[in-house]
C-alpha cells in the first residue's frame, strides 16, 4: 500500500493542475451542499422561532365590517363583538374549545411612578392570554380569576416599562402601587419585554378594563384555545360554522368573510410548516445538484487520467502486472482524492457556517417598533457533513472504477500502440 501511495503521489505531483482541479469539483460540491443547508436552516429557525411565540391551537377573533347587504341592511355596517358571541363560542363549540376569553385596549394612556413617567397601551384581557400569547413573566404574576371576579385594580407592566418607572431590579415595582391615567393600580407582575413585539402593553382584569372604560358588553377580541381539529380541512369546516354563528348574532350574511376576522394560528403554522418543506426540498435539490456536477468533474477527469495513462498501463501488463493490480491503483487513486478533498470540502464547509452564526446568526431587523430575528443558527448537523462527504467518496470510487475496468481489460499491444 505504501508503494501505491507513493506512486499516487508522485503522479498527482506530475499533474498538478488535472489534480488541482479533480479536487476542487470535489471541494467545492461539498462546500456548497453544506454551506446552502445552513443558510437555508437560518432562515428556517428564524421563521419558526418567530412564529412560534403563540400557541399553535389558538384562535382570535376580530369584529369586521359587513360586505353585503343582508335583512334590509346595507353592507358596511361595522360589527363589535359582544357577550353573547363569547356565550355562543362556548356553549355550541363547547366540545373543541378549551378556553375562551377577550381583549379590550386602550392606547396612549400614561403610567407614572414617583416621578418617572411611561406611555402605554392599556389592556384588558382574561388569564388565559399569558398561555395563549406565551407571555414570560420575570417576577411576580398575571392576572388571575380572582382580579376578573373582583375587578381588582391591579396591573402587570412590561419589562421596559419597569425600567423607565423604577430604573434598577425590575422587581421593584411588585407589590406597590402606579397610577394608570388617573387611578391607582397596584403592580402584581412584571414580563419580559418581547423585542419582536412592541412591549407597550400593560395588563390588566377584562372586567376592570370594561367597568372603567364603561364599554359595556363590548369584548373587543374573543381569543381561545381549542383541540380536536387536526388538519385544515376540519379547521376550515370550523371556521365557516363558527362564522356563520357569529355573524347571525349580528345580522349579518352567513357567509359574508369580512363581518367577522378570524385569525386561526394552527392553520398559519400548517401553510408555514408547508412553505419551510418547499424551502428544505429546493435547498436540497440545488445541494444536490452542486454535489452531482462535481461527481460529474470528478468523473471526467478520471476518464481523462485512464486514457492518458493507457499506455503505461500496457507496459505493467506487459512486465506482468496483472488487471486486479492496475484495477486497485485507479480506484485507490480515486478514493484518495475524494476523500482528502471532500474532508477539505466539508470541513470549509462548517467553518463557513460558523463564521455566519457567529457573525448573522441571531440577525435582528429593527422596525423602529419592534425587532424580528432574521437568520437564527444557521448551521447543519455533523451527521449530513460525514454524509455528503461519504456520498462524494463513493460517488468518485465508481468515477473511477468504470474507466478502470475498461483499462484493467485491454490488451497490452492494444495499449502500447495507443498514444
Amino acid at each position: 500500500m505504501r508503494d501505491i501511495i507513493s506512486e499516487i503521489w508522485s503522479t498527482a505531483r506530475r499533474n498538478k493542475l488535472r489534480t488541482a482541479l479533480t479536487g476542487f469539483a470535489v471541494a467545492w460540491g461539498i462546500f456548497m451542499l453544506i454551506f446552502l443547508l445552513g443558510a437555508g436552516n437560518g432562515l428556517i429557525n428564524a421563521t419558526e422561532q418567530n412564529t412560534g411565540r403563540y400557541l399553535s391551537n389558538s384562535m382570535v377573533v376580530f369584529g369586521g365590517q359587513t360586505s353585503k347587504a343582508h335583512e334590509g341592511m346595507k353592507e358596511g355596517r361595522a360589527v363589535e363583538l359582544n357577550d353573547r358571541d363569547m356565550e355562543l363560542t362556548g356553549k355550541v363549540y363547547g366540545k373543541n374549545i378549551d378556553n375562551v376569553g377577550a381583549e379590550l385596549d386602550n392606547g396612549n394612556t400614561n403610567i407614572s411612578y414617583g416621578g418617572n413617567y411611561t406611555n402605554a397601551n392599556i389592556s384588558g384581557v382574561y388569564p388565559n392570554d399569558i398561555v395563549i400569547n406565551k407571555r414570560d413573566m420575570l417576577c411576580g404574576r398575571f392576572i388571575n380569576d380572582v382580579d376578573l371576579r373582583d375587578r381588582r385594580k391591579v396591573v402587570v407592566l412590561s419589562e421596559d416599562m419597569s425600567k423607565e418607572l423604577a430604573p434598577g431590579h425590575v422587581a421593584e415595582l411588585v407589590g406597590r402601587h402606579v397610577k394608570v391615567g388617573d387611578l391607582s393600580f397596584m403592580v402584581v407582575g412584571v414580563y419580559k419585554s418581547d423585542k419582536s413585539r412592541m412591549g407597550t402593553d400593560a395588563f390588566i382584569s377584562f372586567t376592570t378594563f370594561r367597568t372603567i372604560y364603561n364599554r359595556g358588553d363590548k369584548t373587543g377580541n374573543i381569543i381561545f384555545s381549542f383541540h380536536g381539529l387536526n388538519s385544515q380541512a376540519a379547521n376550515e369546516a370550523f371556521e365557516q360554522q363558527y362564522r356563520a354563528t357569529l355573524n347571525g348574532n349580528h345580522r349579518a350574511a352567513k357567509d359574508d368573510e369580512e363581518a367577522v376576522w378570524i385569525w386561526n394560528r394552527f392553520t398559519q403554522n400548517l401553510q408555514m410548516n408547508t412553505g419551510m418543506g418547499i424551502i428544505r426540498t429546493a435547498l436540497w435539490v440545488i445541494g444536490l445538484f452542486t454535489l452531482l456536477s462535481g461527481i460529474v468533474g470528478v468523473s471526467n477527469i478520471m476518464l481523462i487520467t485512464v486514457r492518458e495513462r493507457t499506455h503505461e498501463f500496457g507496459i505493467r501488463k506487459a512486465i506482468g502486472a496483472t488487471p486486479w493490480s492496475i484495477l486497485r491503483l485507479i480506484i485507490v487513486e480515486s478514493i484518495i482524492i475524494t476523500t482528502f478533498f471532500g474532508y477539505v470540502g466539508m470541513v470549509l464547509g462548517i467553518a463557513a457556517n460558523q463564521y455566519m452564526d457567529a457573525t448573522i446568526g441571531h440577525m435582528q431587523v429593527d422596525s423602529g417598533l419592534f425587532t424580528a430575528t432574521m437568520f437564527v443558527n444557521p448551521t447543519v448537523g455533523l451527521d449530513v457533513c460525514i454524509e455528503a462527504t461519504l456520498v462524494m467518496v463513493l460517488a468518485g470510487t465508481l468515477a473511477g472504477l468504470i474507466p478502470a475496468r475498461k483499462a484493467a481489460r485491454i490488451r497490452p499491444i492494444e495499449a502500447l500502440r495507443m498514444e
